[in-house]
């Protein structure tokens, strides 16, 4: 089958737990395109298993909106998402001896899975070309029991049941939890090997490593898409409401409740400072008074800020200085320069109102 890609906008689940509601997911949005390969990272009770389980259609969204593939998981019925799981999406829980038959050998579990396939629909692959795929092809290895084979095994065996109808989309939470490193690398190979022959992969996991070895990773924060992971660098994401999940380093420098300014700057950036702090209160003034042409109001913070005089006056300029640059005159002062005492004849100031106006006219004293 074709891989598949998944789509949420604002999607939220609530589930009861001990008389209580429990918001797992707070808005989500998230995008996976058909092909990829995503781990879901994030810590305990951040979301990310309730967000696979929404995905397999083991949950209901309580609101927003999932599609995998064609299917909407909040209109689909039941039997929708049976025939879903049983073709189109494969799932392994966590815990490899959830999704096997212990009386079962190797081969028959996969040969059991295989018999929800849709009727009329594509012939499945044969037990050992599944097997294969999860690299348990051995014969020996094949006719074994789950209790009869090594942890790895274990979990490779349930990647396996999940694939048995060559699903477009897998679903795997935690697949290496509880695994040696040798056995982790194993199952780790055979995911690679899923997505190599065109099956979209999603995997939840705990393990920075195993988050690395996949071609992107998304990190839950707090039911909500808290940041995302290429090539081995890390981003923070901006919501469709406009919220942003800092990183826990800047966190401690920015607590909850700080209020910020939000200082656009000119190629595209934005700077985020502390409204309270002094560096705040210069940038904006700065940024307003001393911007380039082509800045608007609040935009624009040079590398170094002016100096400050002791009567904090910031628009004095240095004693060589004979005139201001026209986008550097206060506004109510509409002339193309300003003169200064002593410099010779030139140009006025006006005031804003009368052209020509010189400043000790306006304000009573020579400035």
């Amino acid at each position: 089958m074709a891989a598949i890609g998944v789509t949420c906008r604002g999607l939220v689940s609530i589930y009861r737990l001990e008389g209580y509601d429990v918001v797992a997911l707070a808005g989500v949005d998230l995008d996976i395109a058909p092909g990829e390969s995503v781990a879901l990272l994030g810590p305990s009770g951040s979301g990310k298993s309730t967000l696979l389980s929404v995905l397999a259609g083991l949950m209901r969204p309580a609101a927003g909106r999932a599609h995998v593939g064609e299917v909407d998981l909040a209109k689909a019925g039941e039997p929708d998402l049976a025939k879903m799981r049983s073709a189109q999406v494969g799932v392994a829980l966590q815990g490899a001896q959830r999704n096997l038959l212990p009386y079962l050998t190797a081969e028959q579990n996969v040969r059991f899975a295989q018999r929800g396939a849709v009727r009329g629909g594509p012939k499945p692959p044969s037990a050992r070309e599944v097997l294969n795929l999860v690299g348990m092809a051995g014969r020996g290895r094949m006719r074994l029991k789950p209790g009869q084979l090594t942890p790895g095994e274990r979990q490779r065996l349930a990647l396996a049941v999940a694939l048995a109808n060559r699903p477009g989309l897998l679903l795997a939470d935690e697949p290496t939890s509880q695994l040696d490193t040798n056995a982790r690398d194993d199952v780790l190979a055979a995911l690679d090997s899923v997505h190599r022959n065109g099956t979209t992969v999603i995997v939840v996991t705990h393990d920075p490593d195993v988050g690395a070895r996949m071609g992107r990773t998304v990190t839950i924060r707090d039911g909500r898409v808290g940041g995302e992971g290429r090539s081995g660098e890390e981003f923070a994401v901006v919501g469709r409401d406009g919220s942003v999940h800092l990183p826990a380093d800047v966190l401690e420098m920015l607590p909850p409740g700080t209020y910020l300014r939000v200082i656009p700057q000119k190629d595209g950036s934005a700077l985020l400072v502390p409204a309270d702090s002094a560096a705040a209160v210069a940038a904006a003034e700065v940024s307003s008074d001393y911007a380039p042409t082509g800045y608007a109001p609040g935009e624009y913070v040079p590398a170094e800020l002016p100096q400050r005089y002791p009567s904090g006056d910031t628009h004095r300029l240095p004693e060589t200085a004979t005139s201001y640059p026209v986008q550097s005159v206060p506004s109510q002062w509409n002339s193309d320069t300003r003169q200064f005492p002593g410099t010779g004849s030139g140009p006025t100031v006006g005031d804003g109102v009368h052209t020509g106006r010189r400043p000790a006219d306006y304000y009573g004293e020579e400035r």
